[in-house]
């Protein structure tokens, strides 16, 4: 899988952006058998789990992201993307997006139980 992320950019505090991340996947596997993920790096931090959207749709996020950002795909685009509204400094970050068929719902946070990852789109949130 091949993960393609976009839509990042600088704005100000209370702004919205979209992230979009598009999955090029092999013929002979669906882009819905993958449980999808964004994550974000700030400079001199972890990778953090900011959301996960499963094989039957189901959300997860963050709790610092709860009611600010929603998780969607579209099956049909092999795309995921993330709404993020009333945005914060703190979520300045590179946001990337992540993929795995065998991820359990209890390590969706985890970084390292994704194969597949995005080169990341920077998100910068001003004060």
């Amino acid at each position: 899988v091949q993960l393609q992320a976009s839509g990042g950019g600088l704005v100000q505090a209370g702004g919205s952006l979209r992230l979009s991340c598009t999955a090029s996947v092999a013929s002979s596997v669906s882009f819905r058998s993958y449980v999808m993920s964004w994550f974000r790096q700030a400079p001199g931090k972890e990778r953090e789990f900011v959301s996960a959207i499963n094989q039957g749709r189901s959300p997860f996020y963050v709790d610092s992201v709860k009611g600010r950002f929603t998780i969607s795909r579209d099956n049909a685009k092999n795309m995921v993307y993330l709404q993020m509204n009333s945005l914060k400094p703190e979520d300045t970050a590179v946001y990337y997006c992540a993929a795995d068929r065998q991820v359990i719902v209890s390590s969706y946070s985890r970084a390292d139980q994704y194969d597949y990852w995005g080169q990341g789109t920077q998100v910068t949130v001003s004060s």
